[in-house]
């Protein structure tokens, strides 16, 4: 007795190409999406200063960060909230 094979129809595998297709576009958008995010976040979002103590200067609830600033002015005072 001879098994007959059941193929999958060329309409599934057409469509299953498309969704693979629209994937990896989908994932290029959102991968250059997360490098501008990226830049946006590393930027100093306060007063970009020479040292710790011009930061301490500006008033008691700065804290110091350091490495998103230019290298004349390295530490980002960002102020806290008390």
């Amino acid at each position: 007795m001879a098994k007959k094979a059941q193929g999958l129809s060329l309409n599934v595998i057409i469509i299953a190409a498309i969704a693979l297709i629209v994937l990896v576009i989908l994932a290029i958008i959102f991968i250059g999406r997360m490098g501008t995010t990226t830049k946006e976040i590393d930027k100093c979002a306060g007063i970009c200063v020479s040292d710790d103590a011009a930061c301490v200067a500006m008033g008691n609830y700065y804290k110091p960060s350091t490495g998103v600033c230019p290298e004349d002015s390295p530490v980002c005072c960002v102020g806290i909230q008390a």
